[in-house]
């Protein structure tokens, strides 16, 4: 559970970054809803017609100063890319690049590099001609609905194998 404090901290890191962007762009951006529920293996999310944010609060918990300075940057820069271009546009295109690198100041990741051990769900164990892979329970279950699978290196499908 976030305290009060952490979670001001987290909302005044998203008011920084819409200053910086106001002030760069010389005009004012909606402000959005924040929401501590993000589930999983994601650090954050924007949901770009809902003006929403949502932040994973375990792995904020985990990687607080990184995570303000860049998850928070990252995910604003959803909603100011929305604001600016519209929808018709790649998530982590050229804009969104663009406001990362010169308006928050800060490398465009497209992904984090957090120990997810503690969020990380139950994985089965899967099988090709090259290697073990560990599936998610999501794609275990598309497996035995009929999905299949291959490997990226080998490109032979994956087979279940008897747990260890």
């Amino acid at each position: 559970m976030l305290s009060d404090t952490q979670k001001q901290a987290l909302e005044q890191q998203v008011e920084t970054c819409y200053n910086q962007a106001e002030c760069f762009f010389d005009r004012p951006f909606t402000r959005p809803a924040i929401q501590f529920n993000q589930r999983g293996k994601i650090a954050g999310s924007a949901h770009l017609q809902k003006q929403l944010l949502k932040f994973n609060p375990v792995l904020y918990q985990e990687n607080q100063a990184s995570f303000l300075l860049d998850v928070v940057p990252h995910e604003v820069s959803h909603l100011l890319v929305y604001q600016l271009h519209g929808a018709h546009v790649p998530p982590h295109g050229q804009e969104w690049q663009f406001i990362m690198t010169q308006v928050m100041k800060r490398p465009a990741h497209r992904t984090h590099q957090y120990d997810i051990s503690s969020v990380a769900g139950k994985t089965f164990l899967y099988q090709c001609q090259c290697q073990q892979h560990r599936l998610s329970i999501r794609r275990h279950n598309r497996v035995t609905k009929g999905t299949q699978y291959l490997c990226t290196q080998c490109k032979t499908p994956l087979q279940k194998t008897a747990e260890q």
